[in-house]
């Protein structure tokens, strides 16, 4: 099973691109995860947004693999905590298609983009740049893949419930 990331925009900030770099190398055995950076559409003053958002999501579309399981990035999407997640890919793994993770452009994703989309994932309730959206999936990624492995990365301290605290 491979992932991938199809994000729009180009040209991440170094620090950005670094950070990815690295969860994808750790990431490496457990689930490759490829990036795909995908053209915005063209913004500004007298141009349609709409339109930019339709040609966005066409180029997203395009660039899906063959059968993938499609989870889009959306803040009306399902939130997990990390352990959600964890289950989460375990069950995308027992499907055994390819996974495609979905970055948005500014406004969002093209509507033909949710429709084709088997979940939509929320990070929570923050408003995050979209370059920055890139480096917290590859992170909360690598973290569900290490959970079921018992690799010591993820540290998550139980409270006096038994539930997972807070793993800052």
């Amino acid at each position: 099973m491979k992932a991938r990331l199809i994000a729009v925009g180009e040209r991440a900030p170094a620090w950005v691109a670094q950070g990815f770099a690295e969860y994808q190398k750790r990431l490496s055995h457990w689930l490759p995860l490829e990036l795909v950076e995908v053209e915005p559409g063209v913004r500004g003053k007298g141009r349609d947004t709409a339109r930019a958002i339709a040609d966005e999501g066409a180029r997203v579309l395009a660039a899906l693999p063959k059968n993938a399981l499609v989870v889009a990035l959306d803040g009306r999407g399902k939130p997990h905590s990390s352990e959600q997640l964890a289950v989460r890919l375990e069950h995308w793994r027992g499907r055994g298609q390819d996974l495609a993770f979905l970055i948005g452009g500014p406004e969002g994703h093209a509507p033909e983009v949710i429709a084709r989309a088997d979940e939509t994932w929320s990070l929570g309730p923050l408003t995050l740049p979209h370059m920055l959206v890139r480096l917290v999936l590859a992170e909360q990624v690598y973290r569900a893949a290490a959970l079921p492995a018992n690799h010591p990365y993820h540290r998550a301290r139980k409270t006096a419930r038994g539930d997972a605290g807070p793993s800052l």
